[in-house]
């Protein structure tokens, strides 16, 4: 039965969220709509909610979901530059302070922000239901927190790979320079 009561929400909350979302037609996008609406149908089954709680719930993340977003993208801007500044960029070694700067102030935002979504969620919920969120939060945001480190691990494999190729590339064409001088 609960599996059932699962699947029903899914498919009811699934075309509604994906509406809610905006319309950009990117795969990012499309992962964000996807994880939002898992987190939807996840609360919903961890709380025990009916459709229409479910939907309230879903329009109240996404709110707080937009005002995240630019915050999201201010960390990840600065915690590229702070790897070019890493790996000896020079251009982003004078924009460090700043960076990590821009970083806390993001992050103290963002702490903000999940501190009042809790409020927003749990304001006319009972108590257990209220701890059952706090839990149901923590636990997706420590989810998101690995998809996040998993995300930039293989952004920063593709960086690497991508600079290999340049070497490569480089020492390829110094090749062709130098059979041409010896002919």
């Amino acid at each position: 039965m609960k599996r059932f009561r699962l699947a029903v929400l899914t498919l009811t909350l699934l075309p509604l969220v994906a509406l809610a979302a905006p319309p950009e037609g990117d795969a990012a996008s499309s992962e964000e709509r996807r994880t939002r609406m898992m987190r939807v149908v996840g609360l919903a089954e961890e709380l025990g909610l009916d459709e229409s709680q479910a939907l309230k719930m879903a329009d109240t993340m996404r709110q707080f979901d937009e005002r995240r977003r630019p915050l999201m993208v201010q960390v990840r801007e600065s915690a590229r530059v702070l790897r070019q500044a890493a790996r000896g960029d020079t251009s982003a070694q004078s924009q460090v302070d700043q960076a990590v700067q821009r970083v806390f102030e993001a992050r103290t935002q963002l702490t903000a922000l999940d501190r009042d979504m809790y409020q927003a969620l749990a304001k006319d919920l009972p108590p257990q239901k209220r701890a059952q969120l706090a839990i149901f939060m923590a636990r997706h945001e420590a989810k998101m927190a690995k998809l996040m480190r998993k995300a930039d691990r293989e952004g920063r494999r593709e960086e690497r790979q991508k600079r290999m190729q340049e070497r490569i590339l480089r020492m390829q064409e110094r090749l062709k320079q130098r059979g041409a001088e010896g002919q």
